[in-house]
């Protein structure tokens, strides 16, 4: 059983966080201008240049340096029949540069947790899907941020991992950390102490490969 990749929206439909432990490519960066945030991760943010350079942040705390990995994501449309994208295979073929890619992900998403609440009702949660190739686990929380985890088709339920990371690694240096802005709509959530927290999380599991 692997993990593939963690994607974290916030409130906006925005991607403002990604990690990523069993790609082999490393994901297309985002073209300039393409809509991803600043501080994301810096393996998928666009390569700065003289004339673009990004935006210092001012803070000189370690908890603002950033690291990272890579990332993948969704934007289909509302027809519930439509097939669903392989979206590990996305991430395999390094086709999409990544803000489509989040834009991907996202709307699979939003796509199947709106006909689910059509066919079941608003009592019914959208937690995951499962296709041949990959499983997509959904952790949403009250505040309208949305965890959304990657895995092989084989691998059981891992909401509750995402539970976890909220209520551990997301609190601890993303909601208390000062220098995390929440909800700035111009930046990323991505720190050292959370990335690194998140990796020894989930290098934990069991079904860490």
């Amino acid at each position: 059983m692997t993990i593939y990749s963690l994607y974290i929206y916030d409130r906006h439909c925005a991607c403002v966080y990604y990690q990523d432990w069993h790609r082999t490519k490393q994901p297309k960066r985002a073209g300039e201008g393409g809509g991803i945030l600043n501080a994301v991760s810096q393996a998928v943010s666009p390569l700065a240049t003289d004339s673009a350079a990004p935006t210092p942040s001012g803070f000189s705390s370690p908890r603002n340096t950033l690291s990272s990995t890579s990332g993948l994501v969704v934007a289909v449309g509302e027809d519930p029949v439509t097939p669903l994208p392989n979206l590990a295979e996305h991430a395999r073929s390094n086709a999409l540069p990544f803000d489509e890619e989040a834009k991907l992900v996202y709307g699979v998403v939003l796509s199947l947790r709106n006909m689910v609440k059509k066919i079941s009702g608003r009592d019914e949660q959208f937690t995951s899907y499962r296709t041949s190739t990959y499983r997509l686990h959904l952790y949403e929380t009250v505040s309208g941020y949305k965890f959304i985890m990657l895995s092989d088709a084989a691998t059981d339920g891992l909401r509750f991992i995402l539970r976890q990371i909220y209520n551990g690694p997301f609190l601890d240096f993303v909601v208390r950390n000062p220098l995390v802005p929440m909800d700035s709509r111009s930046q990323g959530i991505d720190n050292d102490y959370f990335r690194a927290s998140i990796d020894r999380l989930v290098r934990g599991l069991s079904v860490f490969n």
